[in-house]
């Protein structure tokens, strides 16, 4: 019977010195304890560790326990009292095994552990971890920084759920196991900031750095991938209770306003390996991103910050982290940059923002990547939103702010739609300019020349793909009709009929050509189909398409038949305002030539 084979064993190692204790009597511990608790005698296991007398063996041998022990936990169901007797086993070995060898003991069991039962390991595990941490004396800091690490990358593949109802459901215990690192690492935060408080030259830094440490590590996973806006259906939502709790740590260990206003530099690990010194700087750069959002969009910890910051520095400080939310894939990580971006900008009073702003490299890579996301992103409100906030983050600008940045994206957008957007806000920009009693150099004159020679011509000359640019070429159509109606030729505030022979020659007589080209082409096409379409014995005959290498879904004639007219409706409506828009300047030069 496994509980006489278990108490043979006692009795032998009873007699013996702790010093005399051996390999053997260690396994046949190991051995008994096992069969009895795989036996179903928890209780009698409970009354040995329990036993006065035993006190010495239990605290070297009653960590090779821990194992199997788990297994049963986890075995039993939930009112069973073999498992409650189990629970109560855990309890005794946390207040009578060796700290060192339960430590180990207990770090192996929640690395072994994977799949579904990681949450659930872990959060068994923690109470008695954490009482063994608190007997530790020496390397304490060291251990508590290894627990944490080991219980976070044990937690990191797992999903984190994202819709109210995973989350309501935390199938595999996230939630609830998040919540419970938190509290394991309450101790250790007393810890620190009692020791602050004793002394205001706090040297003691390394459990101070591990705990900073986790707060990164959280703030990157699961924080940054988490939902965290409030949900209705949610009275207590979990990952905003986390996210309290991280912020309410770095505030209490003082460094809350350090890692949002500044970039941690220094402490970071030197690696040899580039590649590992690199995930490093990424993993830091998506933790600090994720703070920067909880404080100024959550406002979680918002009542700690002094009021004394300028809404042009707020903005500063986070064009870096909103870079590295906008470039990343995900909808939660681009919505949380969205919103970053968003709550920065709706600080600010409109044409506030200098133009020196420019002169830093976030105020010029941002609006590049949001223009990525407005035109790349599958996610259509997440286009939307990039799109008000491209608009939003013009109208912050002084005027020369709004001219540096037109420039910057006609040359680098690459994209008609964008270039389109761009030229009808340089339109607003000149009527402003026209309509204002002050003169706006920015937008009239010389300077606005050199911004109207990006705008009013063809890329390619005639050879231009007109369809791929309808939009720019539309929205240029449109500001040079604007220009010649409200700006006289004897004003000529504007400067456009200075360059009028250049706008003739680089612009509207390339449209003709490329006008006449494509419709030529587009018409034979019509006419080779409809020939086909007679040929061939139904007009449901398929045939692929191949767009940028991409294999399209199968058209048949009539609806390549469709696309093809759409396309010369297309060049019709530009052939339209090019014919308005040259009967105003012979108009407009006729009725000056007259008034000479």
């Amino acid at each position: 019977m496994a509980v006489d084979e278990l108490q043979a064993i006692i009795q032998r190692c009873q007699v013996l010195e702790e010093a005399d204790f051996k390999g053997e009597d260690f396994n046949l511990f190991q051995v008994a304890g096992q069969k009895c608790l795989e036996d179903g005698y928890a209780s009698q296991l409970l009354e040995v560790i329990q036993n006065e007398k035993n006190k010495v063996i239990i605290k070297n041998m009653g960590w090779n326990l821990i194992s199997p022990l788990v297994r049963c936990i986890f075995t039993y169901k939930q009112e069973d009292d073999k498992r409650e007797h189990c629970l109560k086993i855990l309890d005794q070995l946390a207040q009578l095994c060796n700290p060192k060898e339960l430590f180990l003991g207990l770090l192996e069991q929640i690395e072994q552990t994977s799949g579904e039962q990681v949450c659930q390991t872990v959060t068994l595990l923690l109470q008695p971890l954490q009482t063994v941490l608190l007997k530790l004396q020496n390397k304490k800091a060291y251990s508590v920084g290894l627990s944490l690490a080991m219980i976070m990358n044990q937690l990191t593949p797992i999903p984190v759920p994202y819709t109210e109802q995973q989350i309501q459901e935390d199938k595999l215990g996230l939630c609830q196991c998040c919540n419970a690192v938190v509290d394991f690492a309450k101790p250790f935060v007393s810890e620190v900031v009692k020791n602050m408080e004793k002394s205001s030259e706090y040297n003691d830094m390394e459990l101070k750095e591990e705990l900073i440490k986790f707060c990164m590590k959280s703030l990157k996973y699961p924080l940054l991938t988490a939902q965290l806006e409030q949900l209705e259906g949610i009275e207590e939502h979990p990952f905003r209770h986390f996210a309290t709790e991280i912020i309410d740590i770095l505030w209490n260990i003082r460094e809350l306003i350090p890692l949002v206003f500044s970039h941690r530099k220094g402490k970071s690990p030197q690696w040899e390996n580039q590649e590992f010194a690199d995930t490093e700087q990424k993993n830091s750069a998506d933790s600090l991103a994720c703070l920067s959002y909880l404080v100024f969009v959550q406002h979680f910890g918002i009542d700690c910050f002094p009021m004394v910051f300028s809404p042009s520095y707020l903005l500063q400080c986070n064009m870096t982290h909103i870079e590295v939310l906008l470039i990343r894939t995900e909808e939660s990580m681009l919505s949380k940059g969205l919103d970053l971006f968003e709550s920065c900008l709706l600080r600010m009073e409109n044409n506030s923002l200098l133009h020196q702003y420019l002169e830093f490299r976030g105020f010029i890579n941002v609006p590049q990547v949001l223009v990525k996301v407005m035109t790349l992103c599958p996610i259509e409100h997440l286009r939307k939103k990039s799109l008000n906030i491209l608009q939003l983050f013009i109208d912050k600008f002084d005027a020369e702010g709004k001219y540096t940045l037109f420039r910057c994206l006609l040359k680098t957008s690459n994209h008609a739609g964008v270039e389109g957007y761009v030229i009808k806000n340089i339109k607003d920009q000149i009527h402003l300019s026209l309509t204002k009693a002050c003169d706006n150099i920015w937008f009239t004159g010389h300077h606005l020349i050199s911004l109207l020679d990006l705008v009013l011509l063809l890329p390619e000359g005639a050879e231009t793909d007109l369809l791929q640019n309808s939009d720019r070429i539309m929205a240029s159509l449109n500001l040079l009709r604007y220009l010649v109606i409200k700006d006289c030729e004897s004003d000529n505030q504007t400067g456009v009929w200075t360059i009028l022979a250049k706008i003739e020659q680089n612009f509207l007589k390339p449209l003709h050509v490329g006008l006449n080209m494509s419709k030529a082409h587009y018409e034979a096409e019509i006419k080779n189909k409809r020939e086909n379409r007679r040929e061939a014995h139904s007009s449901n005959t398929v045939c692929s398409l191949t767009v940028s290498g991409e294999k399209m879904p199968a058209m048949t004639t009539e609806m390549q038949l469709q696309v093809l007219h759409s396309a010369l409706f297309t060049f019709d409506l530009i052939e339209s305002v090019l014919s308005r828009v040259e009967e105003l300047i012979e108009v407009k030069i006729k009725g000056g030539m007259d008034e000479n």
